[in-house]
């Protein structure tokens, strides 16, 4: 298991873990996978950063890694 710190922005915090900094996740763990287990849908998120780098759905999570996840915003 390696810990990973989450930070969810705007409507997706609902979708936080009470255990958001330092939560285990199995090693090999990737974005997306971590988003389907959250049951995070997947059209609701448009940006993710891990460790204030934009990065994919496939990236693959480290120990300590920042991830933040963004959902699609509008505007006028």
């Amino acid at each position: 298991m390696i810990k990973i710190n989450l930070n969810f922005f705007v409507n997706l915090t609902r979708f936080l873990p009470s255990e958001r900094n330092a939560f285990p996740v199995p090693g090999g763990t990737t974005v997306d996978m971590l988003m389907k287990d959250l049951k995070i849908p997947d059209n609701s998120v448009k940006l993710i950063f891990v460790n204030g780098k934009k990065q994919e759905k496939t990236y693959c999570l480290k120990h300590n890694d920042r991830l933040g996840l963004f959902p699609p915003v509008g505007g006028g």
